[in-house]
């Protein structure tokens, strides 16, 4: 590979570089090749990425797809998404550089920085015998670290004709053996805004109720897809009337929001599951920006002094130190959209199960379909549709 260097140095350095770098150094030789497409590589430079908070960006959803630079935040680019016949598939889920992206019945696992794809296979929703319909459905994207496989979570609410009685089922899907497979069934209710965050401990987080009724309590419900269990999160110890609280990933940690009456507040949990390491980060009065109801903590500036923020279709940087926000404006950017962050890996979807993914032509005639249906799938993707 060379004569000057140590093949683990060189890959040392190769592993610092972006993704668009090393995918042109794979044509320098064959060792180069073999090397870059090798797992123990491709999980190497994952892990300086995201230990440096390096190779980050934001994807964009407004009236199409957008990749940011996080670290310029210059000009917003267009994506060249899976789905030719859709100028904006949903972002489900974020994780390692894959994106979870859906239109209508068609769910593809995506990265961008490869610009691979697979789809996944199709799951018709089929209600149980006491049930009158589903009344929301949700998906989220995660890593399970003890089998090194990507998965998938679909929750389904069911309700009956009795108020009380629901049913969530799951079907949680594997890349490794490009299957579904339905799991013990989530014992709590979703809420209609459903937002799942990958912590980085094989889990995803959302808030729900034990049932569905206004005085139900807020939890914080983990779902650990390694082991397939569901667990209880403890929350901070907060006050107040009228408020609403949503959960996050900042950095390594869980994060929560709280929306209050008359301020919002930002706490991180520095020990994962430890009641007492709920730490308030940020603390605000409303309105925070004038014209901004309420902001969401995106990722940490590369330095940590800052902290990108999103609110009502606008990014600001909230400077810790001195406790001010300024306005992050990006060219070519919709005047309202949704932001993700994204990491750039060199992360397969191909490589497990021994599936080589779908065509653009399948995509393409699977939208067409999609289409045809319009009619009868507005009732699902439209009025239950959740964003995560």
């Amino acid at each position: 590979m060379s004569d000057h260097l140590p093949a683990d140095a060189i890959a040392n350095i190769l592993s610092r570089l972006t993704v668009n770098t090393l995918l042109r150094f794979r044509c320098v030789s064959k060792p180069w090749r073999a090397l870059i497409d090798s797992p123990d590589f491709i999980k190497s430079h994952l892990t300086a990425s995201l230990h440096n908070s390096s190779n980050l960006s934001l994807v964009v959803k407004g009236k199409r797809l957008y990749s940011v630079d996080f670290d310029s935040l210059h000009s917003a680019v267009e994506l060249d998404h899976p789905f030719k016949n859709s100028d904006a598939p949903d972002v489900l889920g974020s994780c390692n550089g894959l994106l979870l992206v859906g239109e209508g019945h068609i769910f593809c696992l995506w990265n961008p920085s490869t610009r691979k794809y697979k789809q996944l296979p199709l799951l018709p929703i089929q209600s149980p015998k006491k049930s009158v319909g589903f009344i929301c459905k949700t998906y989220g994207l995660g890593y399970d670290s003890i089998n090194d496989d990507y998965k998938v979570v679909r929750i389904v609410e069911f309700t009956g004709k009795d108020d009380d009685w629901f049913i969530s089922e799951v079907q949680i899907y594997s890349l490794k053996s490009n299957s579904w497979r339905r799991i013990q069934d989530f014992p709590y209710c979703l809420p209609f805004k459903l937002v799942w965050g990958v912590s980085g401990r094989d889990t995803l987080h959302s808030i729900v109720r034990r049932k569905r009724v206004p005085t139900s309590p807020r939890l914080i419900v983990a779902i650990d897809i390694g082991v397939e269990e569901y667990r209880v999160v403890p929350q901070p110890d907060f006050s107040g009337e009228d408020f609403e609280i949503s959960v996050g990933v900042l950095g390594e940690w869980l994060c929560m929001n709280g929306f209050f009456r008359d301020h919002f507040d930002v706490w991180i949990m520095k020990d994962y599951g430890v009641k007492e390491s709920w730490t308030k980060l940020l603390s605000f009065g409303a309105p925070i920006i004038r014209n901004v109801s309420a902001v969401y903590p995106l990722a940490y500036s590369k330095s940590g002094g800052e902290i990108l923020m999103h609110g009502d279709g606008r990014l600001f940087w909230y400077d810790q130190t001195t406790k001010r926000f300024r306005e992050a404006r990006v060219r070519g950017l919709p005047n309202s959209y949704y932001s993700e962050v994204c990491v750039g890996s060199l992360v397969l979807v191909n490589e497990y199960g021994g599936s080589k993914g779908i065509k653009k032509n399948d995509v393409q005639e699977k939208g067409k379909e999609k289409r045809n249906r319009k009619k009868r799938d507005d009732f699902l993707s439209e009025g239950f549709k959740l964003k995560l």
